[in-house]
């Protein structure tokens, strides 16, 4: 499908689709987040993951994405009602018709007839094989992103082991007893994954790789043999990678990719990759973040491979006085790689691809506690630079989908509201998460946000109050 017709599509696509239902989500179904590490799964990466149970995979491994769990939310979607793990899409379809929600674009991104008939004409504890899977192996990680969790990154895991929990906030202390990741090589759950895999691998259509840092882990790179020992020439492969890593892990990484690709071993390969925003302010952001290392990353992988990157913005309130540097960055990138990447049918597309998700949680990342008469103004702005580079036919300009997709992020921070309590609670939560944050990580939120000193300073003396 053409990048261009991505908009049209979803017009043509989620009428269909809501005729059955209004609250129909195909990716119920068709998508699966799977954290083999600590036997999680959920089936966007947007409501709250559950566990799989260790009894239901013993007898049927495709129990890693069809859990009960799963089976009940799809029985409430055929009859219309919403599941209360997707609050994430409701609150942007509440906001009106115009508004695009992902579960309108994975939906539509999922749709073929065949796939559609597979949902709407089997009952609601049909064990189905998704087309789309997100899985990791392993939490090791290099980084520890404020608003990750030690779950997803052993190095947020040695920090909190050293320090403690961070019980001075409500939100996101962080606590580590209740949960010990497997190890790889003693784990249940990637046993059966590898028991599922000749089974699900014949209708799976992308195998998307996440972690932790996936390039740290062993069974990455033993799927990567195995893909080349037994090809799946219909498989697109993505991986997330923070591309924080040594330059001669991502080489290695593009020479794997460039053989399989060209060798017809798999059908495409993306790499997905995270910033908020730019220069020291994401490192701040992103412990461990080295952003002249990740350019650099950047270019070999392009340079090498031929292939695309997707960046992951989670917007979050670190990132709205500073975005547009980040998109100042993708437009020269795009400038530079203009001529790298095909669409399906031939036409140029975007080398440098990013989306604009907002973080819920925890509490004091998120945008909503921010002032909005001091703060939409940045939000305005980004969204007229957006708008003042737009051209949906120039793969060096933004696309029309990118619009749409900030100015729902603009119109959500606009348009709601949480109560008095909650803005007291996330504000107090700033003061001592990023004071605290400072402490153990050798870092200064004033130095490097000063435009956000004035908040800072209310924050504190909420905190203080306390």
């Amino acid at each position: 499908m053409p990048e261009e017709n991505s908009h049209e599509r979803i017009k043509k696509i989620i009428p269909i689709i809501n005729e059955v239902s209004p609250t129909l989500c195909l990716a119920k179904w068709h998508h699966t987040s799977i954290y083999l590490h600590t036997g999680n799964t959920h089936s966007c990466y947007h409501p709250h993951p559950h566990d799989i149970s260790l009894d239901e995979i013993k007898n049927n491994p495709s129990a890693l994405h069809n859990t009960l769990h799963k089976k009940k939310e799809r029985a409430e979607m055929l009859v219309g009602v919403k599941p209360k793990g997707c609050k994430y899409c409701w609150n942007i379809e509440e906001l009106g018709p115009d508004y695009i929600s992902d579960r309108h674009i994975k939906s539509t991104n999922i749709y073929t007839e065949e796939r559609f008939k597979q949902v709407t004409e089997n009952k609601w504890d049909y064990d189905i094989n998704p087309e789309y899977i997100e899985i990791a192996f392993s939490n090791e990680c290099n980084f520890k992103c404020g608003y990750c969790h030690p779950m997803s990154s052993s190095s947020f895991q040695s920090e909190i082991k050293k320090f403690g929990p961070y019980d001075m906030v409500q939100n996101h202390r962080l606590d580590i007893d209740w949960f010990k990741p497997y190890e790889e090589d003693k784990n249940p759950y990637v046993d059966a994954w590898w028991r599922w895999w000749p089974e699900m691998s014949k209708e799976l259509n992308i195998l998307r790789i996440t972690g932790g840092e996936p390039l740290m882990h062993k069974t990455t790179w033993k799927l990567f043999d195995h893909l080349r020992n037994e090809p799946k020439p219909n498989l697109e492969v993505n991986i997330n990678s923070n591309l924080g890593v040594k330059s001669a892990m991502v080489k290695r990484l593009s020479d794997n990719v460039l053989d399989l690709v060209s060798n017809n071993k798999i059908r495409r390969f993306k790499l997905f990759t995270s910033m908020d925003t730019w220069g020291a302010r994401a490192e701040y952001i992103r412990t461990g973040l080295d952003v002249e290392l990740w350019e650099k990353n950047l270019h070999t992988f392009i340079r090498t491979t031929r292939s695309e990157i997707s960046v992951m913005c989670t917007f979050n309130i670190l990132s709205v006085t500073s975005f547009i540097n980040f998109l100042e960055k993708v437009l020269e990138w795009r400038k530079m790689y203009s001529n790298v990447v095909k669409n399906d049918d031939h036409t140029p597309g975007r080398t440098i691809r990013f989306d604009t998700p907002y973080l819920k949680e925890p509490l004091q990342y998120d945008m909503h506690i921010l002032p909005k008469d001091k703060f939409l103004p940045y939000f305005d702005k980004i969204l007229q630079f957006i708008d003042d580079n737009r051209d949906d036919a120039d793969t060096t300009k933004f696309s029309d989908i990118e619009y749409e997709k900030f100015r729902r992020v603009r119109d959500y921070f606009a348009n709601v509201s949480y109560d008095e309590q909650k803005v007291k609670e996330g504000r107090r939560d700033f003061y001592n998460w990023f004071n605290e944050y400072d402490r153990r990580r050798g870092t200064n939120f004033l130095e490097t946000f000063p435009d956000m000193a004035e908040f800072y300073n209310e924050c504190k003396e909420i905190a203080n109050e306390q």
